[in-house]
């Protein structure tokens, strides 16, 4: 493996490190330096000689200069200015051991005391092998400071031509590429486990990168959002705030399910780009899974983190042009503080998700602060759930029937069935309390089958010419095996499926998907009716009364006994009736409370309706009375109505 351009070369940061084998150890080069200058005086007072004093003051002043340069080395060395300091090693390198093999060549040429010439010749052969081994990590300074230390002394030798000292000659030359080839060896295995832990440090931070990093957006996922909010909480300076803003998408679904998820991805990439692009640079940005973002930032006030949350808003609201498709998606947001309403990682992200919990149940589309009181509201939500489903193992649940009557003959056609639950502590809770914790938790799917199962059976009681209609819940539509659960109360009831009636709201179809398509068809082929309630509060009603089999429609009892009850309503009413009759379905006025509600809706074309005018819900055996009742009341009394 290469580093850098030139042949053989490796980048700044390797020859960094190799350079640092040379400067690591100024012990090693203050002994070395002892050495040289030691023996350099010695032979410079034995023999007297001039030459001998003046290169013993030369190798001194170099000595000194390389261990200051050695201890300064070692706090400055950088990767960038590598190569200066590998130069001022080599001059400093190449001038000592030039010396030292100076003195000894010299002390050999001119022939002084033998024990001197011992004494130099020694320092000059352990210094040249020794500083082979010492800088192999630079082969091109081992290479010069050899033949600097050992030429000289080659020379000397020569010089005298004794056959002893051409032996010791020849030995000494032949200590030269012996020495290399030990130094180039260690030379090559420091620089291929220098390079070696450098791909592997580098291979260990792409994937702690990769581990952090969502593949679709480029940007931060859950586990480097953590990484991240540990580091900004743990140096939030004082006086600061850390908000973190939780987003939910709205609707993300339907892009999924209708273009695709290359689409779909798409538009998480753009989010993702929009929110970096809106947010200052200090500003932690990560997908959370799905289409769940999550924003870290720090601020001084709560007014930023207000201004903050509206901008990111409108920017997921701005439409998007994706594959040349328009599309919009929306997104709640939840936002918690700290150190306002939490002090560690932990319940900041409790206490955001929980706010991002009310924003959707809000509606979406909004921005929802926690509030202590949130968690409050958690925690009777979560009783609920618990009591609920134990409510229904202890049978404390019944279900009433509101009546629904024919308004030109009196008679009861249909009875609505409404869940009513007496708690023998707390006493009646109302549908309101209970009914939204049932379908967020998914114990809706239980209790509506069970409503469903028990509504059946009454009806199976009554006058085979009297249906029985029953609320569905989105979520108890969508779940797996939904039609199934039908199927059973219809058959363990005995009961024709044509006298059964199904109400749902527009919101089914909201989130609209082939399976909601499916459960209407099969329910449909078998012969239960289908009626769309609360008519008038949707977007594109019309629209699913085209797509979808309904039989009935139940006018919202906002246009009946609202408090925007006029000439608009009525005229709204009559033309929903007049769309009736053309489709030959059955329209339900609801909220009749009056006399002249009834006289009214009647006369803009209303066939059936249902409110206290006629009866509150009733227990089953009071529904039975009613149908007993009717049936006796003289036929011209009823027709009065």
């Amino acid at each position: 493996m290469r580093f850098g351009t030139g042949d053989n070369a490796v980048d700044d940061r390797v020859r960094a490190l190799l350079l640092g084998t040379l400067y690591n150890q100024p012990t090693s080069l203050a002994i070395g330096a002892i050495n040289g200058v030691a023996s350099s005086l010695i032979a410079a007072h034995v023999t007297g000689h001039g030459f001998m004093a003046r290169a013993a003051a030369a190798i001194t002043l170099i000595a000194v200069i390389r261990i200051g340069m050695a201890i300064l080395c070692v706090r400055q060395l950088r990767p960038e200015n590598a190569r200066k300091w590998e130069i001022a090693y080599e001059v400093g390198a190449f001038s000592y051991a030039f010396m030292i093999g100076l003195v000894a060549g010299l002390s050999i040429w001119h022939e002084v005391n033998a024990h001197v010439q011992v004494m130099t010749v020694a320092v000059a052969l352990c210094y040249g092998t020794g500083i082979s081994a010492r800088n192999a990590g630079r082969p091109n300074i081992v290479a010069g400071q050899l033949f600097l230390s050992l030429f000289p002394v080659i020379i000397g030798l020569v010089h005298i031509g004794s056959l002893a000292y051409l032996v010791l000659a020849l030995a000494v030359a032949l200590l030269l590429p012996a020495m290399m080839s030990i130094s180039l060896n260690v030379f090559r295995t420091l620089r291929q486990s220098i390079i070696e832990a450098q791909t592997n440090a580098e291979l260990a931070e792409r994937m702690q990168l990769l581990a952090h990093t969502d593949v679709v957006t480029g940007i931060a996922n859950r586990a480097g959002l953590d990484h991240k909010l540990d580091g900004m909480i743990t140096d939030l300076p004082a006086g600061q705030k850390l908000m973190l803003l939780w987003i939910d998408l709205d609707r993300f679904k339907e892009v999924n399910d209708t273009l695709g998820h290359p689409v779909g991805d798409k538009v998480l990439k753009e989010i993702a780009r929009r929110l970096i692009a809106q947010l200052p640079g200090h500003a932690a940005v990560a997908r959370f899974g799905g289409d769940e973002f999550i924003i870290a930032c720090r601020l001084s006030t709560r007014s930023d983190a207000e201004r903050i949350a509206r901008d990111v808003l409108d920017q997921i609201a701005r439409p998007y042009r994706i594959d040349n498709e328009r599309l919009t998606v929306g997104g709640s947001l939840g936002v918690a503080l700290l150190p306002d309403d939490s002090h560690d990682t932990a319940t900041l992200m409790q206490s955001a998700d929980l706010a991002l919990y009310h924003a959707k149940v809000a509606g979406g589309n909004r921005i929802s602060f926690f509030d202590a009181s949130m968690t409050r509201d958690l925690v009777r939500r979560r009783e609920i759930e618990a009591e609920l489903r134990a409510a229904i193992q202890r049978d404390e649940l019944s279900i009433f029937f509101q009546p629904i009557v024919d308004l030109e003959t009196g008679r009861i056609k249909t009875f609505e069935a409404l869940v009513r639950w007496f708690h023998p502590e707390k006493g009646e809770l109302r549908p309101d309390e209970f009914i939204p914790v049932a379908e967020e938790t998914g114990v809706i799917i239980t209790l509506g089958n069970w409503i469903t199962a028990q509504a059946a059976k009454a009806c199976a009681q009554w006058p085979e010419d009297v249906t029985v209609a029953v609320n569905l819940s989105p979520v108890q539509i969508r779940a797996p095996g939904a039609a199934l659960g039908i199927k059973n109360a219809l058959r363990e009831a005995g009961l024709d499926p044509a006298r059964l009636e199904l109400e749902v709201t527009e919101s089914l179809f909201l989130g609209d998907d082939e399976n909601t398509g499916r459960f209407l068809d099969e329910l449909c082929a078998m012969g239960v009716r289908f009626a769309l309630d609360d008519f008038g509060t949707g977007f594109s009603s019309l629209g699913y009364i085209n797509k979808f089999p309904f039989k009935k429609i139940k006018v919202d009892r906002s246009f009946v006994s609202g408090p925007n009850v006029g000439r608009k309503s009525e005229a709204i009413i009559r033309a929903v009736a007049e769309m009736g009759a053309t489709l030959e379905m059955d329209i339900v006025a609801e909220g009749l409370e009056t006399v002249e509600q009834v006289t009214a809706v009647r006369n803009a074309g209303c066939n059936l309706g249902q409110g206290y005018y006629f009866s509150r819900a009733v227990p089953d055996y009071l529904a039975m009375m009613l149908l007993a009742r009717e049936r006796d009341i003289d036929p011209h009394m009823r027709h009065a109505l």
